[in-house]
């Protein structure tokens, strides 16, 4: 669910007025009534009132009189502010849905992690008893190592593994010379980190 930053009271009011201005319900040099009127018709504090008004000042859209109201001093700056306020309206939502994007892409990268994880694990088997962590990953059919000697695919420069074995049917090659052929079906034991272990995995059965 997106963040909706709320727009506070005081600048909606000020807007609000700023639009019965650029409308012609307030005439310029006029005077608007004064912040007990205002705040009553608002349903807010004579402070919010207050900080409308002199937010206007600042715009030079209304004169703020001591204790008597305030002037409208120009309907074209009233309209002017209209349109920074919807400028920067534009602009919160542009941020908004740039969060949400970013949100949305980090949620999806951490799936993608979880489920490259998830292969690995269901393609890689550790085992517990050896004195090192050897993994082993099992030669699928259509596997482009098939056929090749360790020496040929640059085995260790492509996945940073050393392989330490080969489980062939109820064969094991233990130490395999560069010039050793992986087959279909053969079992690679190797050791390496965990970085290792994901490079050895989209290597032997991409």
């Amino acid at each position: 669910m997106s963040e909706k930053v709320a727009t506070p009271i005081y600048l909606k009011i000020a807007l609000d007025i700023a639009s019965r201005i650029a409308r012609g319900e307030f005439k310029e040099n006029s005077k608007i009534y004064g912040r007990s009127v205002m705040s009553s018709e608002y349903g807010v504090s004579p402070e919010t009132i207050r900080r409308s008004l002199k937010l206007l000042s600042d715009m030079n859209v209304v004169e703020v009189k001591q204790s008597s109201g305030a002037i409208v001093l120009s309907r074209k700056n009233a309209q002017e502010y209209i349109n920074r306020f919807k400028g920067r309206e534009n602009t919160q939502s542009l941020h908004q849905q740039l969060k949400k994007l970013v949100d949305e892409q980090n949620k999806l990268s951490k799936e993608i992690i979880s489920i490259s994880n998830m292969i690995t694990r269901s393609s890689v088997k550790w085992s517990h008893s050896a004195p090192l962590k050897n993994f082993e990953v099992d030669i699928s059919e259509g596997s482009p190592v098939i056929g090749k000697s360790i020496n040929e695919l640059n085995f260790w420069h492509a996945t940073g593994a050393t392989i330490i074995a080969i489980r062939r049917g109820k064969e094991i090659i233990l130490s395999p010379g560069p010039y050793a052929v992986l087959t279909e079906n053969d079992t690679i034991i190797f050791i390496g980190d965990q970085s290792a272990v994901n490079a050895v995995t989209m290597f032997v059965n991409p």
